[in-house]
């Protein structure tokens, strides 16, 4: 594996979490079109991603959403501006 691929591998959570700069992720983004293997990979964490977020959904007890909220200091009693029952 290359040096760029072994950079965007360190780096792709990152990337797909929005938290580099726009260069960053221009850079990376070019590197995945020029790269199969490493678009691949990136794919497979999109994929993945995606089936978390669409079977991973947890009933929060309500005592632990107030205990959550009074610890952030939210006095409506909704932690994190979740109102629903599902975490996501």
């Amino acid at each position: 594996m290359a040096d760029d691929c072994n950079d965007v591998a360190r780096q792709i959570y990152s990337y797909l979490d929005g938290e580099l700069t726009v260069w960053k992720r221009r850079a990376i983004a070019r590197h995945l079109d020029d790269c199969p293997p490493c678009a691949k990979g990136f794919t497979f964490e999109v994929e993945l991603r995606q089936v978390i977020v669409s079977r991973c959904r947890d009933e929060v007890p309500e005592s632990l959403r107030r205990r959550v909220a009074e610890a952030i200091g939210d006095s409506g009693g909704e932690a994190a501006g979740h109102g629903g029952d599902e975490v996501r």
